[in-house]
């Protein structure tokens, strides 16, 4: 057990370290016994933070009380401007209706998060596959309403085409992820998910350009790789189809 009750934080950088242990430390103060865990997710739950990513936290409470939460206010906020802390305050009762609703969002905590304080709430969790088909199959058709707005407005202009291609590379991923777990294929990570959806669909090097945009590195063509992505969102949207 880590100072503050704290574990799990190997393979992070020391300020981010630092600055979770006492954001942990102060939220225990601050909500007392309401404080049932909290859980760290994404690329920071597999120690593979990039400059460019949030520290993606989740604090489960007993119950919410907006009179000793809001001791926690400054602390979130300075964390937020530290290391890009981004925390969702979820009630225990309502971790069921999450999954369920949130289906894809919460197939990637159960694969990417580590327990940092408390008990493991999502020990006995299961998303429900059809939820998760649903959720899926939504998320690629938003994705794509979305890409297609962006290209007709923002691409001619290569610092926003890179910006586009920079907050679409999360969203893929996962994507990708939740796709090969429902078709029954093992992968590493959601960056290995990813390039093996991509290399099915001949789309190696439009993968490439999109992590470096999520990395914040130029990008050649930027308006060209987003009309790419397209072409890519389109055949996964086409391969969710076919799930059941």
């Amino acid at each position: 057990m880590g100072e503050g009750g704290v574990t799990q934080l190997d393979g992070l950088p020391s300020n981010v370290v630092s600055i979770l242990t006492d954001f942990v430390s102060e939220a225990r103060d601050a909500v007392g016994a309401d404080l049932v865990s909290v859980v760290l997710f994404g690329s920071a739950a597999e120690g593979r933070l990039r400059a460019s990513s949030d520290v993606n936290l989740i604090l489960v409470l007993g119950g919410f009380d907006p009179k000793k939460i809001q001791a926690l206010s400054e602390s979130l906020v300075a964390a937020q401007a530290a290391i890009q802390l981004q925390a969702m305050f979820l009630l225990e009762s309502e971790i069921p209706a999450a999954v369920e609703c949130f289906a894809q969002k919460f197939a990637d905590i159960l694969r990417r998060h580590r327990v940092i304080f408390g008990r493991n709430v999502f020990a006995a969790t299961n998303v429900p596959r059809s939820a998760e088909i649903f959720r899926l199959r939504q998320i690629l058709l938003n994705l794509t309403l979305r890409l297609r707005e962006a290209y007709v407005s923002r691409a001619a202009r290569p610092e926003l085409a890179a910006r586009v291609l920079a907050d679409a590379f999360g969203p893929l991923r996962a994507a990708a992820a939740t796709m090969l777990e429902l078709e029954g294929v093992a992968c590493s990570s959601s960056d290995a998910a990813l390039a093996t959806v991509a290399n099915a669909c001949h789309a190696s090097d439009t993968v490439a350009s999109l992590g470096a945009a999520h990395e914040r590195k130029p990008v050649a063509e930027p308006r060209q790789v987003l009309a790419q992505v397209l072409d890519l969102v389109t055949g996964m949207t086409a391969r969710a189809a076919k799930l059941t």
